[in-house]
């Protein structure tokens, strides 16, 4: 009877979806792009917009403890949010988040992949340009992910008066 009793809490949480999901030891690039081959391979390759020379290519970096990625495939260029180390995410449902990264704030969707299990997305080019060649871009990762992460850049708090006249008369001195 206990036996019964157990086997069937068991069962009725096996049948409840996780609330939480646990974060990544390590770095998740070669996850993913094992996922988007698998993905391109099997449902993209048909489509008009799919550039079958750009390889599938992703660089993740921890990032205030996640893993802030980028995510290059013949279809699209991505900005990726996954789970670090330690880390335990709540399992969200279709939803919006707007993210502040060094280079400014980011709004991510949340999405799923089978093997990683939900991420937080930023499409940044979607179709890939179809003249952009493959060595450009695993160099749009590469510079994506470290612009990423470098602070803006802003001009001092000073006006600036570009009037032809400003510019052209100068201080006399006498």
């Amino acid at each position: 009877m206990a036996q019964s009793i157990v086997n069937e809490a068991v069962n009725e949480a096996v049948k409840e979806p996780a609330q939480e999901f646990a974060g990544f030891a390590t770095n998740p690039a070669p996850r993913l792009v094992a996922q988007y081959e698998r993905i391109a391979q099997q449902e993209m390759q048909a489509l008009p917009f799919y550039h079958a020379a750009m390889p599938i290519v992703a660089e993740c970096t921890l990032f205030e403890g996640q893993w802030l990625g980028c995510v290059l495939t013949p279809w699209m260029l991505s900005v990726v949010v996954l789970p670090g180390p330690d880390q335990l995410w709540p399992v969200r449902s279709s939803e919006r988040l707007a993210l502040q990264l060094p280079c400014g704030n980011l709004t991510f969707m949340v999405g799923a992949l089978p093997e990683t299990g939900q991420l937080l997305a930023c499409s940044l080019m979607s179709p890939i340009d179809p003249h952009l060649g493959a060595d450009e871009g695993r160099a749009l990762v590469s510079s994506t992910l470290k612009m990423l992460l470098s602070l803006p850049v802003q001009q001092g708090a000073g006006e600036v008066d570009l009037g032809r006249r400003r510019l052209f008369a100068g201080r006399r001195t006498r």
